[in-house]
């Protein structure tokens, strides 16, 4: 299925192409960087020399062995081909030799066909399935990503011990020795947000890294320390549509992981690296458009419409499994519990920042509404969360879900009984996986994700991390248990 016009396609595809190579001569570039998404949600990358690249480079694309990748082709079907799409072009800032890298996307060299469990293939059927309900023509996602710039990571992990050290030059527990210089301005947990230097001391590595951001095309809106200490930060960049949005967002974590190499510092969307702290979220703002117009303003409750509400609806009863995708690991799970601003409540306020879904009131334009769904993560592939978000919300609005009352009230607050009402996201990834496997039927509109891609998703997860980290001791176990 795809019902975007061939023949416009085409026009922009070669127009981009041709912007391609006046890129390529007007800034010299000596390399170019091909890019694209495994399963999990990682970057991976080859280069090959500019001389490489010709107008059939985009339509014939480079071979690649498709079975060194996570969840990814058997040794025996190994060979799969990149595609560059020509429009994701961008010089890359951290490269030593001028290098144009390109987001790729995955076919089958022998079928010629679009690879079922490429990420970016997914997003693409989902906004396909959008366009054909005529429910919408743009979906824009805006991902709030929060990550920590760290001073120092350690950690290993074997038969007989397992251990990990942070250390951050702002943290509370950073006190130096004698042999350590230490300037004090410590950050005390959950005390983090919004401070000025000396105590934010990563203020300069985020400014280089809106710097960076700029170069690359990605409108920043604002950038600022997070609530936790460490270094907990966020750059927020302007919304997109939700294939572009993906794009920027993997171009985003690039970004900030390398600036602060640069700076001698580590950078991490890892989502709760501290214990007693807030962890890091990546709430999204997501609207509907059709024809230039809003979808989600109205006169209804939050001065949203009846489609947003229903999309809310779609979101809150398929979220346990929307968390497989959008909360997709261990770790995750570690951030959703109560006490520290985590939306472990899947319930939509316009102000309660512990329900999942809230509604943004800073401006009354129609043109702002919108709606944040606050449980993701930055250790979430956008590409597969983004769909699930979307073909979710998508089937709220097909079959009115309603979404029940909002919770206005401090939910920390309601007696026993109020609370019991409410439902809770799960309690680890192993749950979130049981529950997409009960309930996936919203993710297959469309042909969107295949029964191929929840079964590989699943059995990945399960095997290379829940029962993995199940088998280990963990350090706390002793604590708790070595006198028994």
């Amino acid at each position: 299925m795809h019902l975007k016009n061939p023949i416009e396609e085409e026009k922009e595809k070669l127009k981009n192409i041709n912007d391609v190579f006046k890129i390529i001569k007007d800034k010299e570039v000596k390399m170019i960087d091909l890019r694209f998404t495994d399963l999990p949600g990682q970057w991976q990358h080859f280069s090959v020399p500019v001389t490489q690249l010709t107008e059939e480079s985009f339509y014939k694309g480079f071979g690649f062995d498709g079975s060194s990748f996570r969840g990814w082709k058997k040794i025996n079907e190994s060979d799969m081909l990149v595609i560059p799409d020509a429009s994701t072009a961008r010089i890359d800032p951290f490269i030593k030799y001028r290098s144009l890298s390109m987001i790729c996307d995955i076919y089958d060299p022998v079928t010629k066909k679009k690879y079922d469990l490429d990420p970016r293939f997914i997003a693409k059927k989902a906004i396909d399935f959008l366009l054909s309900t005529g429910i919408a023509d743009t979906a824009y996602f805006g991902p709030e990503t929060e990550f920590f710039i760290l001073d120092h990571i350690a950690y290993n992990v074997n038969e007989y011990s397992s251990w990990h050290r942070i250390d951050s030059i702002e943290a509370y527990w950073n006190t130096g020795s004698e042999k350590e210089v230490n300037l004090g301005h410590k950050i005390r947990p959950k005390e983090g947000y919004f401070p000025v230097p000396p105590s934010d001391s990563t203020n300069d590595i985020r400014n280089k890294m809106v710097e960076y951001l700029l170069q690359v095309g990605i409108d920043v809106e604002t950038q600022h320390h997070e609530v936790a200490t460490a270094g907990q930060s966020e750059i927020d960049f302007k919304y997109a549509p939700m294939l572009e949005s993906s794009d920027n967002l993997q171009m985003f974590k690039y970004i900030v992981k390398n600036t602060a190499r640069e700076f001698g510092k580590t950078a991490t969307f890892m989502p709760k690296p501290l214990f007693g702290d807030n962890g890091s979220g990546m709430h999204t703002h997501i609207s509907l458009w059709k024809e230039g117009k809003p979808l989600f303003a109205g006169e209804k409750y939050g001065g949203l419409s009846e489609t947003a509400l229903f999309f809310i609806g779609g979101i809150l009863k398929n979220a346990p499994s929307i968390l497989a995708f959008s909360n997709p690991t261990t770790n995750s799970y570690k951030r959703l519990v109560p006490g520290y601003e985590a939306p472990v409540n899947l319930a939509y306020s316009v102000r309660n920042r512990s329900a999942a879904v809230r509604i943004p009131v800073y401006n009354d334009s129609p043109d702002t509404k919108r709606i944040e769904f606050r449980c993701p993560d930055g250790s979430a592939n956008p590409y597969l969360a983004f769909s699930a978000m979307l073909l979710a919300g998508l089937d709220g609005i097909i079959n009115k879900i309603e979404p029940g009352e909002p919770v206005d009230k401090d939910i920390y607050r309601l007696s026993t009984e109020e609370r019991k009402k409410i439902k809770q996201t799960p309690q680890s990834l192993e749950i979130a996986l049981i529950h997409l496997g009960e309930n996936n039927s919203f993710l297959k509109q469309g042909s969107t994700f295949t029964d191929e891609l929840i079964e590989t998703w699943i059995e990945y997860k399960m095997t290379k991390e829940v029962n993995e980290l199940q088998l280990r001791p963990h350090p706390y176990e002793f604590h708790l248990y070595y006198e028994a």
